[in-house]
This record gives C-alpha cells, sequence and structure tokens, in this order.
C-alpha cells in the first residue's frame, strides 16, 4: 500500500511495526513490476516551491481544515495555474507532441497510453485538439474510437462536457476496453478517475499533464509498470514539470524503506539502449550490410541469408545473437522516440529482420517464435524490407517445397547451398519439425532421431566437424528418418501397429529373444485389445490406467515377453497409447 501520510506515523500506530517491507526494488527485481522511466518534454511553466504542495484536484480534501479565507486564496492559485495550462495555443501544442510521440511508440510496441489532465476542462480540450489532428480517432459510440475522455459528471455540466460524461456502467464497459490489449482504444484522457486501483498490462506510456505530489503521484505512476509480453518499461512523459515532487516522493519513499527510485530518468534507457547496440553490432563488425538500406529489393533480401551465415560462424552465434537483439529490442520500444533511438532505427530493423528469419526459417532453442517478439512489432520504413516479403530458401537459391520436406530432390538442394551453417539450420528447423510431427504418433521412433540429430550437431558446436561434413551426416539422417516412416508398409503393419511394435522393440533384448514377426504379432493384438478398453479420460482416471495396464501385462505374459523386460514394455506401452488417447476414446 501507498502511505497516505508522509511519515507514515497511523499504520504502525494501529498495528505496531512492520514485519517486512516489500518495496519497489523488490517488485522489479521479482519481476511482479517493471521499471518506470521519466522523461521530461516541451516548456514547463514556473510555478512557486511553496504552491506546488497546495496543488491538487481533490480540493476540497485537502484543504478541509482550511479557513474560508485559505480556501480561497487556494482557489485563486489553482484557477491561474488551469487557466494558463489550458491556453489553447498550449494545448494545441502537447496535442501535437503527443500524437507523435505516442503513434511513434505503437509504432515498436502495441498498447496504451493515458493522459493525465488537470481539470475537465482541460482533458476536455485536450480531446478537442487531438481529434482535430487525428478525426478518424474519434467517435460518437462507447464501442467504437481509438481516444475516449473518462471523467465523472452530471446533467448539469457544459454541453461540450456531455459527450464525456458517462453512466458507471458505461465507465465499466469503458474500463473493459481499455484493459483489451486488443481492442483499438489506445489513448484515454482522465483527470482522477483510472489513477489508482485500475490494472490494465498493456499501458505503457503516461502523459502527465497535471502537478501531482505524494502517493498522489505515487499511485498515478504506478498505472504503467505492471508486467506485458515485450514490455521493458512503464514511460511516463512529463509536460508541467513535475520532477521535484517526484524527487520528494522518492526521498519519503526512501525514508519509508524502500531502496529504489520509484522512476529512472529516461537516460539510463537511453545508455542500455546503446550498450545493447554495440553488443548487436559486434556481430557484424567485419560485415557490411549496407545494401540491406538500397533501393533494390533483391539486394535487401539477398543480404539476409549472407548475414545470418554470418552469425552462425560465430561460437554459439544465433544463441548469442537472438539473445543479444531482443534485449535490444526491448530497450529500443522504451526509448523510442527519442533521438538516439531515431538514430539507429533502420540498423535496428535490418538486426530484427535477422533475428526474425532465425525464428521463422531454422530452429530457436527453448521459445517460440511470439516469446521472441513480445509485443515488439517488426520495423518496417521506406528504406527497410518487412520480413514478410524475404523468404529464406529464395534467397538461398532453392525452391522451398510444396510436399515433402524429406524429398531427394529437396536434400539435393540444401546441400549445394553455399552457405553451409545457414543450410545446417534449415534442415535442423525442418528435421525438427518433421519429428516434433512423428511425436504425436510414434514416441519411440522420434525419441531415437531426436537423440541422433542432437549428437550430430553436438560434435558440430564442438568443432570435431565442420559445417559441410554435419549437412551430409544430417542429410543421411533425414533420409533414414523418412524410411523410417515406411517401415510399416514393409512389414505390413498400420502406423498405431507400428509404433507399438517400436514400444516393444526398444529393448534390444526383446528383439533378439523373440524377433520382428513375434513382436508384430503382439503389436496388432495390443491396437486392437486396448482400442476396444479405452473409456474417456481413461489416461487420467488410476482405475481405468491399471485395467488397461493389467490388459498390456496378461498379452506380453501370453505371448512370452521377456518376464524381465515385461515392466518397463508395459510402461512404454501406455505412454504411447496415451498419444493416441484422444482418437481412440469411446463414451
Amino acid at each position: 500500500g501507498t502511505p497516505i501520510e508522509t511519515t507514515d506515523v497511523n499504520t504502525p500506530q494501529v498495528f505496531g511495526d512492520y514485519i517486512d517491507i516489500y518495496d519497489i526494488y523488490r517488485a522489479v527485481k521479482d519481476g511482479a513490476t517493471v521499471p518506470i522511466y521519466y522523461s521530461s518534454r516541451l516548456a514547463k511553466l514556473d510555478l512557486k516551491e511553496e504552491q506546488r504542495p497546495h496543488i491538487d484536484p481533490d480540493f476540497e480534501t485537502i484543504t478541509e481544515d482550511e479557513e474560508t479565507a485559505g480556501k480561497e486564496k487556494l482557489k485563486t492559485r489553482w484557477s491561474s495555474l488551469e487557466t494558463m495550462v489550458g491556453t489553447e495555443e498550449r494545448l494545441a501544442q502537447v496535442a501535437r507532441d503527443i500524437v507523435k510521440h505516442f503513434e511513434q511508440r505503437l509504432e515498436i510496441l502495441d498498447g496504451k497510453g493515458m493522459i493525465v489532465a488537470m481539470s475537465r476542462r482541460v482533458a476536455v480540450d485536450l480531446y478537442t485538439q487531438i481529434t482535430k489532428l487525428r478525426p478518424e480517432w474519434h467517435s460518437d459510440r462507447d464501442d467504437e474510437g481509438a481516444i475516449k475522455v473518462v471523467m465523472s459528471g452530471s446533467a448539469g455540466d457544459p454541453a461540450g462536457y456531455q459527450p464525456h460524461i458517462r453512466s458507471k456502467k458505461r465507465r465499466k464497459d469503458m474500463a473493459q476496453r481499455f484493459k483489451d490489449p486488443d481492442d483499438p482504444f489506445k489513448l484515454v484522457i482522465v483527470r482522477d478517475m483510472w489513477l489508482t486501483g485500475f490494472d490494465a498490462p498493456s499501458l505503457h506510456t503516461m502523459y502527465v499533464d497535471k502537478p501531482m505530489h505524494g502517493h498522489g503521484l505515487m499511485q498515478a505512476i504506478a498505472r504503467v509498470n505492471r508486467v506485458y509480453l515485450g514490455k521493458e518499461g512503464g514511460l511516463v512523459v512529463d509536460y508541467l514539470g513535475i520532477a521535484s515532487d517526484l524527487k520528494e516522493a522518492m526521498a519519503n519513499y526512501t525514508r519509508s524503506g524502500g531502496r529504489s527510485l520509484p522512476a529512472h530518468d529516461l537516460g539510463q534507457a537511453v545508455k542500455l539502449m546503446q550498450t545493447a547496440y554495440e553488443r548487436v553490432k559486434a556481430f557484424f563488425h567485419d560485415f557490411d550490410y549496407r545494401a540491406f538500406f538500397g533501393d533494390s529489393p533483391g539486394e535487401r533480401v539477398a543480404v539476409i541469408p549472407v548475414a545470418m551465415e554470418h552469425v552462425l560462424q560465430q561460437r554459439e552465434g544465433k544463441k548469442r545473437y537472438m539473445e543479444a537483439v531482443t534485449r535490444l529490442s526491448k530497450s529500443f520500444a522504451l526509448v523510442m522516440p527519442e533521438a538516439p533511438a531515431l538514430a539507429i532505427r533502420d540498423e535496428v530493423a535490418f538486426f530484427q529482420t535477422v533475428r526474425s528469419s532465425f525464428a521463422k526459417h531454422t530452429a530457436v532453442d527453448g521459445k517460440t517464435r511470439e516469446e521472441m517478439d513480445g509485443a515488439i512489432k517488426q520495423l518496417v520504413s521506406k528504406a527497410v524490407a518487412s520480413d514478410e516479403v524475404i523468404n529464406i530458401f529464395d534467397a538461398a537459391g532453392i525452391q522451398e517445397p510444396d510436399v515433402s520436406i524429406l524429398s531427394d530432390q529437396f536434400l539435393d538442394e540444401i546441400q549445394r547451398i553455399e552457405h553451409k551453417n545457414l543450410a545446417l539450420e534449415l534442415l535442423r528447423k525442418l528435421l525438427n519439425d518433421e519429428i516434433k510431427s512423428r511425436a504425436r504418433t510414434n514416441m519411440i521412433q522420434s525419441r531415437s532421431f531426436e537423440q541422433l540429430l542432437k549428437d550430430a550437431l553436438r560434435r558440430y558446436t564442438n568443432r570435431t566437424i565442420d559445417a559441410a561434413e554435419v549437412v551430409l551426416e544430417v542429410i543421411q539422417l533425414a533420409k533414414d528418418f523418412r524410411e523410417a516412416g515406411n517401415r510399416g508398409e514393409d512389414m505390413g503393419l498400420t502406423d498405431e501397429e507400428m509404433a507399438f511394435y517400436d514400444a516393444l522393440a526398444d529393448n534390444e533384448s526383446a528383439v533378439e529373444v523373440m524377433g520382428d514377426e513375434s513382436l508384430a504379432f503382439i503389436a496388432r493384438e495390443l491396437v486392437r485389445e486396448v482400442r476396444k478398453n479405452v473409456t474417456i479420460d481413461w489416461d487420467v482416471r488410476e482405475s481405468a490406467r491399471a485395467r488397461i495396464r493389467i490388459l498390456v501385462k496378461r498379452i506380453l505374459r501370453k505371448h512370452g515377453y521377456p518376464p524381465d523386460l515385461q515392466v518397463q514394455a508395459t510402461k512404454t506401452v501406455l505412454e504411447q497409447a496415451k498419444l493416441f488417447a484422444s482418437s481412440w476414446e469411446t463414451p
């Protein structure tokens, strides 16, 4: 909770000393929240320091103990500030900057933005200025439009306020729209509402145009610190000069036991981005990628496989490159559209295109493409080719196959690719995909080939064989894998029967003792009997599993399967049967 009292005396007086304090530092370290960064933009209004503690929209609350004369003085100060902040010229300037800034951020980081205005009048006028610039963002309907004002009001308010005044139910529906990351409602203008207790994880940018201090300021900026896919941090953009209030709040939190600043200067993020940029650029220190920024689409496409080959030639190149570009992309998204980010925009696009090509056309260990990309989009500009138009198969000089990736013609083309490291990565991904596909029907066969592939790649990683040799080895492995899929035809077994045969033959001793024909006969009977006896959810109900286990053991004993191997064989057969569970289940 955020202490309301500056000295935080109420809580300890009532409940005693704190047992433990979970502060901002620990929350960020644990991944419970993301860090908040602060950026100051435009000219700030001059406010005397002694005025700041007295400025707050909830005027009556903070002045309830003031005498009437004191209240009137404060009202005069507030109205004077509101008049300066709300001039048409200034709001037009703020609107132009917000629109440009937010659109540039959305180009590389999908999500939401919030504008905090100091009064309802300023909120309504700022909405008018923004929709003048982007009329397509406006809609009279609650369920449409990219920008809305969320505020309270009544029928007695001015006519200009009425389109923005909604009932509690309509505001609740609006909140659901804003919390939905896929909803086109991207930007909201508020005065007080949604500044406390409102969680929209995809909210990554807050534009502050309102004096705030203390716990109110801390609670407001916390709206952008929620964890969200691809969100490296929240950004608070200050148009009014809340820096001193923020420092004061930081001091209070430090005295309260916090060890970390609630908001970091954006300059820290710039430094992180520049460090990440240098690390990625080091992968290409002797590689000329300027052709990527040329006018010829063909040249832009052609440089990608060569760049991939260059990365793959380095020790653990792809793994380190993917991680480095991910770090760069996230910090870049946080800094954008500041000048340092714009200066490297095209190069980041090149780095991301190479990374996306790795994710799309080669195997990515441990992470899906969605996890790699997060919310960060592929950068596209006039000088940059989109990932969608780059086909690595075409760029590498081979036709992407329509039917079987393991055809002799395709494998021969792979072997002739000039860039052997890239050829290996293509093979690795394609064979991995085939193994995963086969794993859904034949567990033993897929495990065997997966291990063979890993062994070949391990020897390549350890440099006991070079890229050309491992390509030949993996091509032969692909051919063997293809032929293994045809064994069932030669033995007169269906795919299901072949899968059970492999489960029984997983132990070489069983093959030596019984022979192929006997194992094939048992496999046919297992498929027939197990299929007849499975019921819905049999693989998750212990009683049903026990019944199938007894059935398998009985069949193995009946046909003389080696007794010392029956326990393991039964376990393997049941694991294989689970793969067919959905198609075998009967009411």
